[in-house]
């Protein structure tokens, strides 16, 4: 009878599991493209009102 290849096996689960990583980092930038009411869009728009809602010539505070 042949004994387990364990080293195998390991290798086999850390591909599984870069594999599943990759697919959800893949699926997170997805998403972020899609939906831009995320936190990045919110601050994008933020600093695109500032200079309209105040006086000329004045940098807004942050």
């Amino acid at each position: 009878m042949a004994k387990p290849n364990y080293g195998f096996a390991k290798r086999q689960r850390e591909l599984a599991k870069k594999q599943k990583k990759e697919e959800k980092r893949l699926r997170k930038a997805a998403g972020n493209e899609e939906s831009p009411e995320g936190g990045a869009s919110q601050a994008e728009e933020g600093v695109q009102d500032a200079p309209t809602s105040g006086p000329q010539g004045e940098v807004p505070p942050q």
